[in-house]
């Protein structure tokens, strides 16, 4: 089932998410249903709280569904190693139409589980890197705008309020 996404101004998506306790069907159901999102956006990554779900769960696929296997879902992901830096252009599907340039780490390890509860760590550089920084930040309340300077994030503030006026957003 494709979920609906949540839009940038929903106070859902500025809240902490609460690590799953229970591995059960229901999961993997959300699981499932935010992969099939994902795919259908099309994006490369989705935080359960984009969907209204404040758990702490994210699906990436840097493919976009175009490569076989290239799926990770993880939950309660933490990231535990960061290492250089890259400074490019990033989106979000909260915030469609919409992008800014970032500063994310070129490599990171991020530490998870998955849907059965076995621990999981996988490492990721470049898109990678920057998709799992970017879901993380979604578990935490943070959006990408949040890390854009004021200017920037002012204009697309301003920007999103006129869509919302004209019943676009």
């Amino acid at each position: 089932m494709i979920l609906p996404i949540l839009k940038y101004g929903d106070p859902l998506l500025q809240r902490v998410c609460e690590p799953v306790t229970m591995f059960d069907k229901a999961l993997e159901v959300l699981a499932k249903n935010m992969v099939g999102t994902m795919y259908a956006a099309p994006g490369v990554g989705l935080a359960a709280s984009q969907v209204g779900v404040l758990k702490r769960l994210i699906v990436v696929d840097v493919t976009a569904g175009e490569k076989q296997g290239q799926l990770i879902t993880l939950v309660n992901p933490e990231i535990i190693n960061k290492e250089g830096e890259q400074y490019e252009e990033e989106g979000c599907l909260s915030i469609p139409n919409f992008t800014g340039r970032v500063r994310r780490p070129y490599r990171v390890i991020v530490s998870g589980k998955d849907l059965q509860g076995r621990e999981r760590i996988v490492e990721g550089e470049g898109l990678l890197s920057r998709v799992f920084s970017h879901e993380v930040d979604h578990l935490n309340g943070v959006l990408f705008i949040d890390h854009l300077g004021a200017i920037k994030r002012d204009i697309i503030k301003r920007k999103i309020r006129k869509k919302v006026r004209a019943g676009e957003w």
